[in-house]
């Protein structure tokens, strides 16, 4: 998720893009830069860091021109740096072009491109597009793009101009969103509102699969086909801090609902043969460096050690390979038994967590393979591991890990298939089913949210109770604990997450009359006995929602309500069962009337002990 600004008309562009990146510096921060046309030739200025350095030098040495294009980054391909950061030219700068998403095939078009004598300047997969813009010239930019566009897979929001036609920007829209600002002798694009707000509040968003010819004089939208299509701007009414939360009251209510694409992005390029096939191409293990693991340390923190135990489940069922999953700052101060083969895994969103940086230190220190899950792509973890599965989730502004979470999950998932496939540890059908089903999770999800209203009843008759229980077997003992977390940590209620099973073991003490009980029922081999679990609490008079299977037909005669889920295999009831939990919690913070996104005594990253 990176920030886009265009902008074509009479201003100075260089003000234009410096404004409009500030209100989208939330998207991306690891490095900015802007692309001015003046003269006929291009002007770039790019920094790796906060916007504030690009800033500084444009202030010292400011770009001439009126046209221009400026991007802020959330790092995916290639670290962090000046020649990483857009906007991306091609061999003759002939090209600029800004994007935000996943090139998925820019390994193969880098490769072919290479071949024809083109010479990269960067890592990224943006840079393939500005050369296949050159490849594909016709003289005409709308005929070049659209050429282009059929060499290229993947997530794509673009900003592209042509030094050869002044005057004009092409926008282009698949699975990323890209606005357009309709002003007088002047027009704008952006990836997200708030960038234009300050000069227009007439707006069209495009829909998925249109492009955009901007000039100063008008918009004109076409199909990815060359068809023209209608576009009705409309006027936008928020003020600009609810225009920056994209109209959502709260960043954690906006992150909630950017899961769905998450976990698409986070699944692109690793779904491979129209997502029959599972890979994980940054990692290119053999299978004998697969056969060689004799154990598996997970290590991670808060949601990421969450997101780790449901990783437990995966690679020991798939990969057949034992995992122990240990809290970072527990874990630093022992002397775990531990084998040249044993592979340490820790997790982390930020990249920078204290406790979780020194376990993998400690690791590297005794000679074992690190490998990392991680959000930021120039962060310490992700530079220090031997190996990185990035998730893409772009950042994340709350403070109570949403997105983050999903996709640490679904790269766990891949993970677990990636291991078993090298390995042979799987039946290949198994396999086809998982990639199956997690194509269809995105769409399930947004789905899921759709049932929001209702959650949000529900929440506001938790929010009276001072405590709260959550309950599960299995998988669902998993993401009850995440469940509870988010519950407590933006809610301020005590919660508690307990394995159903163990209610007999002294659990049953706290159960009285009226409490909230959350039970999951989604594991298939111990659905009974959670039904047995949830009469008991009943039996207390305890008031319990389910969350269920879509079909279920027994469950609601044990509880008081149900909240059904849209059916996926058990494996992944997580992925389904996480969004009902986090919209209950916000949904009870929201009721007590707390501050949502910045809950009291916790911060973002723990980057000290």
């Amino acid at each position: 998720m990176c920030g886009i600004v265009g902008y074509i008309g009479k201003r100075r562009a260089q003000d234009v893009l410096l404004s409009g990146l500030s209100k989208l510096e939330y998207r991306g921060y690891d490095s900015a830069g802007v692309a001015i046309l003046h003269e006929g030739a291009f002007q770039l200025e790019k920094s790796v860091g906060r916007l504030s350095v690009l800033a500084d030098r444009l202030e010292v040495d400011p770009l001439a021109g009126s046209q221009g294009i400026g991007h802020t980054r959330w790092a995916t391909h290639g670290r962090p740096s000046d020649a990483n950061a857009h906007p991306h030219a091609d061999c003759s700068s002939a090209f600029v072009v800004v994007h935000n998403g996943i090139i998925e095939n820019y390994l193969e078009l880098r490769d072919d491109l290479m071949a024809r004598g083109h010479q990269f300047a960067s890592e990224t997969d943006t840079e393939a597009v500005a050369h296949l813009l050159e490849e594909h010239w016709t003289g005409d930019l709308m005929e070049t793009v659209l050429r282009a566009l059929r060499d290229i897979r993947g997530a794509y929001a673009l900003g592209i101009m042509a030094a050869a036609e002044p005057g004009k920007m092409i926008a282009v829209r698949k699975h990323s969103p890209l606005v357009i600002g309709i002003g007088e002798g002047e027009n704008f694009i952006a990836s997200d509102i708030p960038a234009v707000l300050e000069y227009t509040r007439n707006v069209y968003i495009l829909e998925e699969g249109e492009l955009a010819v901007v000039t100063a004089a008008g918009v004109s939208c076409f199909t990815l086909e060359g068809v023209p299509v209608d576009y009705k701007p409309f006027r936008v009414t928020w003020d600009a801090v609810a225009a920056e939360k994209g109209g959502y009251a709260h960043f954690m209510k906006k992150e909630i609902h950017e899961q769905p694409k998450a976990v698409r992005d986070t699944l692109s390029g690793r779904l491979l043969d129209d997502g029959t096939r599972i890979d994980l191409p940054e990692l290119g293990w053999s299978e004998a460096m697969a056969l060689d693991i004799d154990r598996i340390h997970i290590v991670a923190c808060g949601t990421s050690y969450h997101a780790g135990l449901v990783g437990k489940v995966a690679i020991e069922t798939l990969a057949r390979i034992p995992v122990d999953v240990e809290i970072a700052s527990e874990y630093r101060y022992r002397n775990p038994i531990v084998t040249d083969r044993t592979l340490i895994l820790v997790i982390s969103q930020s990249g920078e967590t204290a406790d979780t940086l020194a376990a993998l230190r400690g690791a590297r220190a005794r000679g074992n393979r690190v490998l990392a899950i991680t959000n930021v792509v120039g962060s310490s973890v992700a530079r220090e591991a031997d190996d990185v599965i990035v998730t893409w989730a772009g950042p994340e502004i709350s403070v109570a890990s949403t997105k983050a979470y999903t996709t640490q999950l679904v790269a766990l998932y891949l993970f677990a298939a990636y291991v078993a496939k090298l390995r042979g540890a799987v039946d290949p059908q198994a396999l086809l089913t998982l990639a199956h089903e997690l194509t269809e999770i995105p769409e399930k999800l947004e789905e899921l949210l759709d049932t929001a209203p209702v959650i949000e009843e529900i929440a506001r008759e938790f929010s009276a109770w001072s405590d709260a229980f959550f309950l599960g077997r299995g998988l669902d003992y998993a993401v009850a604990l995440e469940g509870a977390l988010k519950y407590k940590e933006i809610s301020y209620i005590h919660a508690e997450a307990y394995p159903a099973g163990e209610l007999k073991h002294g659990t049953l003490a706290l159960i009285v009359e009226g409490v909230p009980v959350v039970a999951m029922v989604t594991q298939d081999d111990v659905y009974e006995k959670s039904l047995s679990n949830i009469k008991e609490v009943k039996a207390r008079d305890a008031h319990v929602l389910a969350l269920a299977w879509a079909g279920d037909t027994q469950t609601h005669k044990s509880v008081d309500r149900v909240l059904y889920v849209p059916r996926t295999i058990p494996f992944l009831a997580p992925l389904m069962l996480i969004v009902p939990l986090q919209l209950l919690a916000y949904y009870a913070s929201v009721a007590r009337g707390n501050d949502v996104d910045k809950p009291r005594n916790l911060a973002k990253s723990v980057t000290v002990e």
